[in-house]
């Protein structure tokens, strides 16, 4: 699908954005389209460079997710594209379901999973584990996403809204569903130790967060 949807943008000379990401030939098709001059662009999401198919374990409906987790060596191939930039950014894939629509049996259950409370502490992994320096890792969250919808924000200048956040990378926590402020807790991550944790949030120059602990 993805070589195809290429071949449509070199026949009409649109542009086109690919979203969530997740195999190895996919990936592949995009660096090549990019490497053609191609005005593509696409994102990933954590689940696909942190977890893979094993996360799925006895049928866990918390890790049915659209596209569904790949294979190590897609993993593996995410987080090329994300170090070599052919992965321009990552979203949350931010999906929360209701608990009856997820502890249904596997083939039954809904897809999709909570995302925007593990964005930062599962990007921050690609630091920890030594394979992006911080800045960059943070660009693709912030920045990069920004210029990609032509948004003037995602970075902090003079005259532009004071938008942002204060974090501990270093900071440990457990993903269980008493940490998750959201409604809904099927995250894809539950019961993963993770790293990086916010602790003020700043929106427009106003405190509209900031943790006690």
């Amino acid at each position: 699908m993805v070589e195809r949807d290429i071949r449509l943008v070199e026949m009409t000379g649109g542009a086109l954005h690919f979203a969530h990401l997740s195999t190895t030939e996919a990936i592949d098709a995009v660096r090549k389209a990019k490497a053609a001059g191609l005005p593509i662009t696409c994102d990933t999401a954590p689940p696909y460079f942190a977890l893979n198919e094993l996360a799925v374990g006895d049928y866990r409906t918390f890790a049915k997710l659209s596209p569904p987790l790949r294979t190590e060596k897609d993993r593996q191939s995410v987080i090329a594209g994300l170090i070599d930039g052919t992965i321009d950014v990552i979203a949350s894939d931010h999906l929360p379901e209701d608990e009856e629509s997820k502890r249904l049996p596997f083939a039954e259950a809904a897809f999709g999973g909570t995302g925007l409370e593990t964005l930062l502490p599962v990007t921050l992994e690609l630091v920890h584990n030594k394979q992006m320096d911080l800045l960059a890792a943070m660009a693709l969250i912030t920045d990069k996403p920004a210029k990609l919808m032509g948004l003037r924000a995602g970075r902090l200048a003079a005259g532009e809204a004071a938008d942002l956040i204060v974090f501990d990378p270093a900071a440990g926590w457990k993903v269980t569903e008493d940490r998750l402020h959201s409604k809904s807790k099927n995250s894809p991550f539950d019961g993963r130790p993770v790293q990086g944790q916010v602790m003020r949030t700043v929106v427009d120059g106003r405190s509209v967060f900031e943790r006690e602990n």
